[in-house]
C-alpha cells in the first residue's frame, strides 16, 4: 500500500476564503524568502489548507459541477459534487468537458468507476493511498483525464512493488504495453527475467502472452536452475495455451539444446510431448547439440560458428555453473571464499572442473581515491575515511593453464532479497573478473543499515555465477 496523497471534502464559510489561505500562504513563504533575515521564520499553513480542501469535497459546499461516473454495462451511477476550478488545474480534459456545461456522465470501466473517489481526491489534496488491485485502473484515469503527476506516482509505485516481488509482473507487463509505457514494460521484463524460476511456477505462467514468451526466452540473463528447467517450462506453456504450430516451432527452436547434457536430451526426445509433436522443427538444433557435446569446443569451433546464443549459457543456479554465498555482517571486514565449476557445457569438459577464488570488500578504494600522503612540498594530506570506500568483489582463477583456451569467462553476481516469504532476486551484476568493471556495484546499498534493502536478516545473499564464452577460431578447410 503507498499513499501517494490524500483529501476530503468539508464545510467553511467560502470557497473563494480558501483560494485567499492560498495566497495567504504564499505571500508568507515569499516575504521569508526575500525579507534577508538571518534566521526567518516559515509560515506554514498547509495543513489547515489540505483539511480544509477534505471538508470542501466530502460535503460538496459551494460545487459548481456534477459528475455522474457510470460503471460500464451496469446501472450503478457515482455522483461526485464537485469545482470546476480544482478539476481543470489538473486536467485539460475536464477544462473541456466542463467549460460550457455543470453536469456530465461519465462511462467507466467498473475498475475505474470503483476507485473514482480516490481519483477526485487526488485532484483536490494531490494525495491518496493504493493498493495492488487498484494501480491499473488509477493509472487509466490519470492517463484519460491527463493527470501526469498521477500517472508518474502510480507507475513508480507498480515498479517499485515489482522490484519487492508484490506486483503481478504477467499483467503488468501486458498493460504496460497496451499503454504504450516503455519504462512499466521493461521494470516488469526484467522482473521476470531475473526470477523466472518462481514466475513458471506460479498461476501467472499460464497468462503470459505469445509475445511476452518470445520477449524472455531470447534473453541470455534469465535466472533459472538450468535449461532443462526452461524447457518444462515452455512445455508446461504450451500445454496451457495451445497456440499454434508455428508460435510453438520459435518458441522451441529459442531452446539453448547445448546447454542440456546428452543423457537429458536424450530422455526429452523419447519422452517429450511438444517435441513428439513438433520434432522435425528442431532436428537440426538437437543435432547441433549432439555435435557440440561429441567434441571437444576447441576441435568444434574450428568448424562451426559458436559465436550464437545456443552456445552461451543464461544464468544457471545449478552447481555445475556457481554457488551461493550469503554473507553476515557484510559491511564488517572483507571476506573470501572459494568454489567450482564445470569448465563448460559441453558433454567432452564434463569432469573438468576450475576452481574461483572470491574476494569481498565492503569499504575498498579505488586507485582514484587513494590519497597521496605527502605532496610535492612535502605536505602531508589527510588519509582516506573508511566511508569513501565502496563495495568490491573479485573472482579470479585458481591457477591458469591450457584448459582455457579459446574459451573467456564471464561472471554474474545475482544478490537476493526475500518478499513475500520467498528469496527473490533484486540486482544483477556482470563482469569479467572484477565488479569495479560495472562501476554501480552495490553502489546504493547501505550495508550498515540492518533494514537494507540489500540484506536479509542482517546477510547479504549472492549466487556467484561463472558463464563460459566461446571463441570462434581459425577454421581448417574442409
Amino acid at each position: 500500500m503507498l499513499r501517494l496523497g490524500h483529501w476530503k471534502p468539508g464545510s467553511w464559510g467560502s470557497f473563494w476564503a480558501i483560494l485567499a489561505l492560498v495566497g495567504l500562504v504564499t505571500r508568507a513563504a515569499q516575504r521569508a524568502d526575500l525579507g534577508g533575515e538571518a534566521a526567518g521564520v516559515s509560515i506554514n499553513h498547509s495543513q489547515m489548507l489540505l483539511h480544509r480542501l477534505q471538508e470542501l469535497l466530502r460535503q460538496g459546499n459551494a460545487s459548481d459541477v456534477v459528475l455522474r461516473v457510470q460503471a460500464t454495462g451496469t446501472d450503478e451511477v457515482r455522483v461526485f459534487h464537485s469545482h470546476r476550478l480544482l478539476l481543470g488545474l489538473h486536467s485539460e480534459l475536464f477544462r473541456e468537458l466542463l467549460s460550457n456545461q455543470s453536469e456530465v456522465v461519465l462511462q467507466e470501466p467498473r475498475d475505474c468507476a470503483a476507485v473514482f473517489d480516490k481519483f477526485v481526491r487526488y485532484l483536490y489534496c494531490g494525495e491518496l493511498t493504493v493498493l495492488l488491485a487498484q494501480a491499473i485502473p488509477l493509472h487509466r484515469l490519470a492517463i484519460k483525464y491527463g493527470v501526469a503527476p498521477l500517472q508518474r506516482g502510480v507507475a513508480d509505485y507498480m515498479r517499485a512493488h515489482l522490484a519487492g516481488g508484490a506486483g503481478p509482473a504477467v499483467g503488468w507487463y501486458h498493460y504496460a504495453v497496451s499503454t504504450g509505457d516503455e519504462a512499466l514494460r521493461e521494470s516488469c521484463l526484467q522482473f521476470l527475467a531475473w526470477n523466472l524460476s518462481a514466475v513458471a511456477g506460479s498461476a501467472e505462467w499460464g497468462a503470459v502472452s505469445p509475445e511476452l514468451l518470445a520477449q524472455l526466452l531470447q534473453r541470455s540473463d534469465l535466472v533459472l536452475q538450468d535449461e532443462l528447467e526452461l524447457f518444462h517450462a515452455l512445455e508446461a506453456w504450451l500445454g496451457r495455451a495451445r497456440p499454434s504450430p508455428a508460435v510453438a516451432e520459435r518458441a522451441l527452436r529459442a531452446i539453448r539444446y547445448p546447454m542440456i547434457p546428452p543423457a537429458q536430451l536424450f530422455q526429452l526426445q523419447a519422452r517429450s510431448a511438444a517435441l513428439a509433436r513438433h520434432g522435425p522443427a528442431v532436428a537440426d538444433l538437437l543435432l547441433q547439440a549432439y555435435q557440440f557435446h561429441a567434441a571437444s569446443p576447441l576441435h568444434y569451433a574450428k568448424f562451426f560458428d559458436v559465436n550464437g546464443s545456443a552456445f552461451l549459457p543464461r544464468n544457471y543456479l545449478a552447481p555445475a555453473w556457481g554457488a551461493p554465498w550469503v554473507i553476515n555482517n557484510p559491511a564488517r571486514d572483507d571476506r573470501s571464499t572459494s568454489f567450482q565449476t564445470q569448465l563448460g557445457p559441453s558433454g567432452h569438459d564434463a569432469g573438468r572442473r576450475v576452481t574461483w577464488n572470491v574476494l569481498f570488500s565492503p569499504r575498498w578504494l579505488p586507485v582514484s581515491l587513494r590519497p597521496v600522503y605527502a605532496d610535492a612540498a612535502g605536505t602531508a594530506l589527510p588519509a582516506a575515511r573508511p566511508e569513501d570506500g565502496r563495495p568490491r568483489l573479485v573472482v579470479t582463477p585458481a591457477s591458469s593453464g591450457g584448459d582455457a583456451a579459446g574459451v573467456s569467462f564471464q561472471k554474474t553476481v545475482l544478490v537476493g532479497a526475500r518478499q513475500q516469504g520467498r528469496l527473490l532476486v533484486r540486482h544483477a551484476y556482470s563482469f569479467h573478473q572484477s565488479s569495479e568493471e560495472v562501476g554501480d556495484f552495490l553502489a546504493h546499498a547501505d550495508l550498515q543499515r540492518r533494514n537494507s534493502e540489500y540484506l536479509v536478516e542482517n546477510a547479504l545473499h549472492l549466487h556467484l555465477i561463472v558463464k563460459p564464452v566461446y571463441h570462434t577460431l581459425i577454421r581448417t578447410p574442409k
